[in-house]
């Protein structure tokens, strides 16, 4: 059995948890003994990534904000014809379309998982409608089996025209091996965080994200919680300078701090250090970094437009409105609770719910049945 995992990017900064999901997973499926290879595309800048026994395809693109692979037709066509099953991975990516159209000229099931994407939000509508009516449509219609990340994605789906029998739920996962490492002290030296509490957003800082709904609703409660910082770990997307603005406006340099992009041990850091994550997206299918600050002890806030409410439900974190007034009274509930045995629970929770060991067989069994 051969899989092959198409992605447009998997870049470790830009890609956000899409592309770490399809790092991981494809890793994952090798050291359980599946064949798996990662198709996706290259452009100035991006980081690099290594699978372990694994093969990355990393085909050139023409261009950055509109990613169009520079090559034949026909090179995607053999990459495909060298599978036996294809996973795609997100959604209005031109390598996607081409990925589909190479499948289905050679009869190859494909699975589609999307991971949050087929709502139209942000940039760009006009030209995803059309890319809908073009072929997103069909790449959803006509594939084998449809992934949802959570149970709110299913709807997604059924708008698109895909039978409910063929939606399946298989969640994030998170691997804990990787957040075993951190050293708090040094974490806060680096970065001149001090020894205050801290409230992490962890993420890009675009619209979609909400960091400017969190930002709003921090600056009504610095006077009531003095003691806690915000602190913003992630890639500029565009929204970098406004926040700042709105920083030195409100005079709140000192508690609020701009780390850019983390990764490895300081990423772990920052979840040990953090006394609360908050997830203030306006559109989200379950952040994989509330899985990753669940496995250090923290337990995080997000948005009702995440997929996460059954974490709430299980005394693990707390759902608020994706507003800035629901934030304001989220930040408020899980501050002044227990936060440190709700992210015991929290832990405790992801570990049995989320690890890689149970996900994974989800994808096995998925695999074998499209193979028989």
């Amino acid at each position: 059995m051969k899989i092959l995992n198409v992605n447009h990017t998997i870049d470790a900064v830009s890609g956000g948890g899409t592309a770490e999901r399809t790092v991981q997973m494809s890793q994952q499926l090798i050291l359980s003994g599946i064949d798996c290879s990662i198709l996706t595309m290259k452009t100035a800048g991006s980081s690099a990534r290594k699978l372990q026994q694994g093969n990355i395809i990393a085909l050139p693109s023409l261009s950055k904000r509109f990613p169009f692979p520079r090559c034949a037709r026909g090179r995607i066509k053999q990459i495909v014809a060298e599978h036996d099953i294809i996973h795609l991975m997100g959604h209005w990516t031109i390598l996607n379309a081409m990925a589909y159209l190479a499948a289905a000229s050679l009869n190859k099931p494909y699975v589609f998982c999307p991971a949050g994407a087929l709502p139209l939000f942000g940039r760009s509508v006009w030209l995803k409608k059309s890319y809908n009516w073009l072929i997103g449509g069909k790449i959803a219609k006509n594939a084998a089996q449809c992934i949802a990340i959570t149970e709110a994605e299913i709807d997604q789906f059924l708008d698109y025209g895909v039978a409910r029998d063929c939606i399946q739920v298989i969640p994030n996962a998170v691997n804990a091996a990787d957040f075993v490492v951190f050293n708090e002290a040094a974490f806060r030296s680096k970065y001149g965080l001090a020894n205050r509490q801290i409230i992490l957003f962890f993420g890009r800082l675009n619209l979609i994200k909400g960091p400017d709904l969190l930002l709003s609703a921090f600056f009504q409660l610095m006077e009531k919680f003095p003691d806690y910082d915000l602190v913003f770990a992630g890639p500029d997307d565009g929204m970098l300078s406004q926040l700042k603005a709105s920083v030195t406006q409100q005079q709140a340099d000192s508690r609020v701090h701009f780390l850019g992009y983390l990764g490895g041990e300081d990423k772990s850091s920052a979840f040990h250090a953090a006394k609360l994550l908050a997830i203030p997206s306006r559109q989200e299918a379950m952040s994989i970094v509330v899985l990753e600050a669940g496995i250090c002890g923290t337990p995080s806030l997000f948005t009702d437009q995440c997929g996460l409410n059954a974490l709430a439900e299980a005394c693990c974190g707390w759902v608020a409105p994706a507003t800035v007034e629901g934030l304001k009274k989220g930040l408020e509930s899980a501050l002044s609770d227990d936060v440190k045995s709700i992210g015991i629970k929290a832990r405790d929770y992801v570990e049995i719910n989320f690890s890689w060991t149970a996900v994974l067989e989800k994808y096995r069994r998925l695999y074998e049945n499209l193979m028989n």
